[in-house]
């Protein structure tokens, strides 16, 4: 996890810092750790500052009760976090696998919660979100035919191209994020994501983010998942954003003729 934590950029601390506080965490030293790191920047800023975010999402992780009785015991406080991905991936119904690191079980979790909620919607669902993506009417139909309902990430990168399967993801996700938090909460949030980070803007129109929003209906039971899924869902955004900047480029789309429409 500290590795993960260790790439991100001081914008992510803020939107993480963000999304952990609340009523019950404002004494925990997020805050006060996030303007110390944001003051200096140096090495030692940026371990204490990531030391203190994994201490409390692993608390927020484990009930009460158990993270105490751990402490008591002079055990690590506060579950794993290959338990809490586990544990958010079960909420949102999407296997994950049992081995593999953190950053490649985010990964798979983002990639295959976004492809099977895509493959479940309607068509016409479907073709509303691609164009609301900038593809057009008759490409997206013509993609959708000849689909024939199978919606994995290489047959869209095919298609579209990465650019527009980022916006994909990215659009489908900070939906989801966006119905767990609250449309406010979110939109002060995401607001200095998305003018000081141009990967989290590129693809994400006002017609996608409401389209994607309308398609979330989670039972979160618990306020802590209400925090532990929009933090796991991040942490795979930017987990995928890393691989995406250490990539040569985006690879062409193929190109579906116009004619083929549904």
């Amino acid at each position: 996890m500290q590795e993960i934590l260790q790439s991100l950029e001081t914008d992510d601390y803020r939107f993480l810092v963000g999304i952990a506080e609340g009523p019950l965490t404002p004494a925990r030293g997020l805050r006060r750790h996030l303007e110390a790191f944001e003051d200096s920047g140096g090495a030692a800023g940026r371990d204490a500052l990531c030391r203190s975010l994994e201490h409390e999402i692993r608390y927020l992780g484990s009930s009460d009760i158990a993270y105490a009785l751990r402490k008591a015991l002079g055990k690590t406080p506060g579950v794993a976090f290959s338990a809490i991905v586990r544990d958010v991936a079960n909420v949102l119904k999407v296997p994950v696998r049992r081995l593999g690191t953190d950053r490649e079980q985010l990964c798979e979790l983002v990639e295959d919660y976004v492809t099977r909620e895509f493959s479940r919607r309607s068509r016409q669902e479907q073709q509303e979100l691609l164009e609301s993506l900038g593809i057009g009417r008759q490409r997206a139909a013509a993609f959708l035919k000849r689909s024939a309902g199978v919606f994995a990430l290489p047959v869209l990168v095919q298609a579209f191209g990465t650019l527009v399967v980022d916006g994909l993801i990215k659009t489908m996700l900070f939906g989801l994020i966006a119905q767990i938090l609250g449309r406010q909460l979110s939109a002060r949030l995401f607001a200095f994501l998305f003018s000081r980070l141009p990967w989290w803007a590129g693809w994400i129109s006002p017609a996608a983010w409401t389209v994607a929003i309308g398609w979330t209906a989670l039972d979160i039971q618990g306020p802590a998942r209400r925090k532990t899924i929009p933090i796991v869902l991040y942490l795979g955004l930017c987990c995928m954003r890393r691989e995406a900047e250490a990539s040569p480029g985006p690879e062409p789309a193929y190109e579906l003729p116009e004619a083929d429409s549904a």
